[in-house]
């Protein structure tokens, strides 16, 4: 796939109307719906003040949750379908964007309705305004053309600064390119560039760190990168299905049966291909899976009681070595259940590991990524994705929907 496309700096805003996909599902409180982070808000401010300031006039368009889209035939009332709707409003969001942004922010209340197309037809240069949740209209999940025109039509180009959507192919993702000229916002545009440098022309050695919880969700991010690292390191749920593979005994742990023989497949592959494996030689271990248990280093077979739930101290040392002379490093997945406090050792040295590595360094979104930024190392890290399945797929070596549609530099 071709990484290098056209950004907001090649492209005369001034006087124009500019969509802009932003990625503003942010988490709330459940209780009372106030934005408890707004990382992703931040994230998209040099993008949208670079418009403003070049005399765009922005319309921005984000979704927000999962909303049933449509009222059918799921089992709860009409009113109970719409009071869920209202709390996944991207009203607070408008509210916060304008106190991020230090100007007022314009609230449409719906996507393509009548308020939506109002408010953009006045829409001055230097304004800003944001569309409702974008999953509330049901053209969005489903890439309906109509929708995908209707969205466009208020705009005169259309921007996509959402990385963490563009392995979709929504309406507001893919869609609407085929009816404006499409360019890389300036978040998506970093991504591009680190991302697709270190899966291209990597700095070597180029180790990559794998974890999470199954085999199945990195089969094919594992088939690619035998193909390009030097060295491969699993840990976390997944490592278990391979330490089946070769023979080990590993009690109550995560295992996917089904994957055995891919597992073994993929042993053989790397050492056929001089591509280094490594997998854990110790593990703490519990009797059930709960933050109050207690750790019990096992080394070897896991007793047949006892479940693997991070790796152990040999393990850490072993990683951490591997990791010590890279060139590049991509990590995606923690090590361990590193939400128990007893069992994020693996992960907390790992993300250490990283951090004093004076590598270039990734980490993929999700789990990892927030283990990092608790754990007090993501200043350390070159980048930290702000894409999980977006990352994910980009290390599969997918074509992602809403890079495609992007004009090539």
């Amino acid at each position: 796939m071709n990484y290098n496309k056209k950004t907001i700096y090649d492209v005369d805003v001034k006087g124009k109307k500019v969509l802009v996909r932003c990625d503003f599902n942010v988490p709330q409180d459940k209780k009372t719906g106030e934005i408890t982070s707004d990382k992703r808000i931040v994230a998209a401010i040099p993008t949208l003040k670079y418009l403003l300031e070049n005399g765009a006039a922005v319309i921005a368009c984000s979704h927000l949750g999962k909303p049933v889209a449509t009222f059918d035939s799921y089992d709860i009332t009409r009113e109970e379908w719409e009071k869920s709707l209202k709390k996944l409003t991207l009203a607070p969001v408008a509210k916060r964007l304008s106190e991020r942004l230090g100007q007022d922010v314009i609230f449409a209340a719906d996507t393509i309705g009548e308020d939506a197309k109002a408010k953009a037809a006045a829409l001055q240069p230097g304004q800003i305004m944001l569309l409702e949740n974008l999953r509330f209209a049901k053209g969005e999940t489903k890439n309906d053309p109509a929708f995908a025109k209707a969205l466009a039509d208020m705009a005169e180009i259309f921007v996509s600064d959402a990385f963490g959507t563009v392995h979709r192919a929504h309406a507001s993702t893919a869609g609407v390119a085929a009816y404006l000229p499409a360019y890389s916002g300036l978040l998506v545009q970093k991504e591009l560039a680190v991302m697709g440098k270190a899966l291209d022309n990597p700095v070597r050695p180029f180790v990559a760190v794998l974890g999470g919880a199954k085999v199945s969700d990195k089969i094919n991010v594992i088939n690619n990168l035998l193909e390009k690292a030097d060295t491969i390191i699993i840990g976390g749920g997944m490592a278990y299905t391979f330490k089946k593979a070769q023979g080990y005994e590993i009690g109550t742990s995560l295992l996917e049966a089904d994957r055995i023989d891919y597992a073994k497949d993929m042993i053989a592959k790397a050492e056929a291909k001089g591509v280094k494996f490594l997998l854990p030689v110790d593990n703490y271990c519990a009797a059930e899976f709960s933050a109050d248990a207690e750790p019990v280093l096992v080394e070897g077979n896991i007793p047949a009681d006892l479940m693997g739930m991070d790796i152990g101290p040999k393990t850490q040392e072993l990683f951490a070595a591997a990791v010590k002379g890279a060139g590049t490093i991509v990590w995606n997945g923690p090590m361990g259940v590193f939400e128990f406090e007893k069992f994020a050792g693996g992960t907390k040295a790992m993300a250490k590991a990283l951090a004093e590595s004076g590598a270039v360094t990734i980490v993929g979104g999700g789990d990892s990524a927030s283990a990092v930024e608790k754990l007090g190392f993501a200043d350390k890290i070159t980048h930290i994705s702000t894409g999980g399945g977006a990352s994910l797929e980009f290390l599969e070596g997918k074509e992602l929907p809403g890079v495609a549609c992007l004009l090539d530099a």
